[in-house]
């Protein structure tokens, strides 16, 4: 068993911004929704960020329990790359308890920002149910303790509470990843929990504890991927219970690039090494995925975009590999090791796919090659490994 003090190797986002947080609470005592730790202009403000404005706290305001105090003034780091106005949009379903839908390509950070959203409306991110094809009705609604059901019957100890159930006794969020992947009759468990806002308990009928009503402040961010269409689709009841919101990957080159770097950076610093993959090599990275990602390049090519998904997440890991790799197995130039990657991130549903990075080397990579640059020049040589 590992011991207490052991680091966590991934903090949750109330946990790794507890700072921010708290002095968001202190620094907008504006008017809050019903259980919310923050107001809706702050919850924006911690997720976009103070765009480099530090922000102040009056000096009336800083002292806390437990004798820390706040500091005078802080500049709020944006989490989320994406148009303000789809987070302010969220914030507003939520203030008025209407269910969340994000959907998009998968890597768009539609959990990421499921997690922020959830961490900054009341405080934890916690109540979190994983939609898979083996979820069942139980994990929306709740289950059993049966060594106490054996022992005592149906009574209010021996219910299990579901995160959802949980959310709801609470007044807090529930969160739902990939509620697609979910089987049909298990997604709409969820139907009269968010139109009626309460939950029958049939076993406890005529205790008292056989409805539970939802404390102000519940609702529920759910996530699922444009790719997951037809898998277990959601019902017109169902998708009437939610506001959808298209999370669209990052249209920015140099803002993807940027947050490349800073991920992948934060990630081999994590592994107790520096990150030093020259930062040409990680533009080109990151244009190769663009051009596959959108099937046409920079200067106007058409190409031929692979099946796999060629999102930022994935560029991010190939980023964190390539750093890896320089920090520990040093001797050789990260860029070799760029279509090796590559090739294992666009070969893993299609067999084709193989053949459509061939043929975005013969295309792209070949002419800027011809065009004389030196860093494509050295891909364009490197096709060999590709086979």
């Amino acid at each position: 068993m590992a011991p207490e003090s052991a680091a966590a190797q991934v903090l949750s986002a109330e946990q790794r911004y507890a700072a921010e947080l708290a002095f968001l609470a202190a620094h907008d005592d504006g008017a809050r929704p019903p259980g919310w730790a923050l107001t809706p202009r702050a919850v924006v403000t911690f997720i976009r960020g103070s765009d480099g404005e530090a922000l102040s706290l009056p000096a009336d305001r800083r002292s806390r329990p437990g004798g820390v105090d706040l500091p005078a003034s802080l500049t709020i780091v944006p989490k989320f790359v994406g148009e303000r106005s789809l987070v302010e949009r969220c914030v507003v379903t939520l203030a008025g308890e209407r269910g969340l839908l994000l959907v998009g390509e998968p890597g768009t950070a539609k959990s990421m920002l499921s997690e922020l959203l959830a961490a900054a409306v009341c405080g934890t991110s916690a109540l979190t149910v994983q939609g898979t094809a083996g979820t069942t009705e139980d994990a929306f609604r709740y289950g059993w303790n049966y060594a106490l059901l054996l022992a005592q019957g149906p009574t209010p100890q021996a219910l299990v509470d579901s995160p959802v159930l949980t959310a709801m006794r609470t007044g807090r969020v529930a969160r739902i990843e990939e509620v697609t992947r979910c089987l049909p009759e298990v997604q709409d468990a969820l139907v009269s929990i968010l139109s009626d806002r309460r939950m029958n308990v049939p076993e406890l009928s005529g205790t008292g504890n056989g409805l539970i009503r939802a404390t102000p402040g519940f609702t529920v961010i759910a996530t699922a991927n444009l790719r997951d269409r037809g898998v277990s689709e959601m019902s017109s009841a169902l998708k009437r219970r939610f506001n959808f919101e298209t999370v669209h990957p990052i249209a920015d080159a140099g803002t993807e690039t940027d947050l490349v770097r800073r991920q992948a950076t934060a990630a081999v610093q994590r592994a107790g090494a520096p990150y030093t993959v020259d930062d040409a090599v990680l533009d080109a990275l990151i244009t190769v995925f663009r051009d596959l990602r959108t099937g046409r390049s920079g200067e106007g090519w058409d190409v031929e975009r692979p099946g796999t998904v060629m999102s930022t997440a994935e560029a991010v890991q190939v980023a964190a590999s390539l750093g890896l790799a320089a920090a520990y197995l040093p001797g050789g130039d990260p860029l070799d090791l760029v279509p090796g990657h590559l090739l294992g991130v666009v070969r893993k549903d299609d067999e084709n796919d193989h053949a459509r990075l061939l043929g975005y080397w013969d295309g792209p990579v070949r002419r800027r090659a011809e065009d004389g640059s030196a860093m494509w020049r050295r891909l364009w040589d490197l096709r060999a490994s590709l086979r």
